[in-house]
């Protein structure tokens, strides 16, 4: 019954992430998240083809836009301020597999969950990837193709594997 559950699940999460970002789908998509427990500002754009799973422990900003085959895994928890830009293809991964001591079994050793916020006004680029418990600054650009590990300070632009600041916006 469990399977068949997820199953039934991750097939209407399909549909409705699969909708236009037309005006008439955002809501649509809107209300989808927010009977599962997510926050949602105004005026946030849903692309297509976006996966935000489980659609709860997210809070999106006002005027957030989520391009085309975004993936959010909030169990971690993911806080997005208002006017994120968040690239094509990205990445926004809450939790990650816990590795075990002494070599143990990594299948069913459990979850890692930790929170990531991304403050008001930031750009990440495409095919970024942004990993548990980061913290990326007001006002920040992340470069296409980052890896963020660390937190990234304000109004920086940071870029690479992993990523670093490369200069101070001015």
């Amino acid at each position: 019954m469990r399977n068949f559950l997820v199953c039934t699940y991750e097939l209407i999460s399909s549909i409705v992430f699969g909708f236009p970002r037309h005006k008439i789908f955002n809501p649509i998509k809107k209300y989808y998240i927010t009977i599962q427990g997510g926050k949602i500002g105004k005026g946030v754009t849903f692309y297509p083809g976006i996966k935000i799973n489980p659609a709860r422990n997210i809070e999106l900003g006002n005027f957030v836009d989520l391009a085309w085959r975004v993936i959010i895994t909030t169990s971690g928890g993911v806080k997005i301020g208002d006017r994120a830009l968040i690239g094509y293809g990205t990445q926004i991964i809450s939790a990650n597999h816990t590795i075990p001591n002494n070599k143990g079994q990594i299948f069913g050793a459990g979850h890692d969950r930790k929170e990531i916020i991304i403050e008001n006004d930031v750009w990440i680029g495409a095919n970024c990837v942004i990993l548990p418990g980061v913290k990326i600054g007001e006002g920040t650009v992340i470069a296409a193709g980052s890896v963020v590990s660390k937190n990234i300070p304000p109004f920086v632009i940071a870029g690479g594997v992993p990523a670093k600041i490369i200069k101070e916006r001015e």
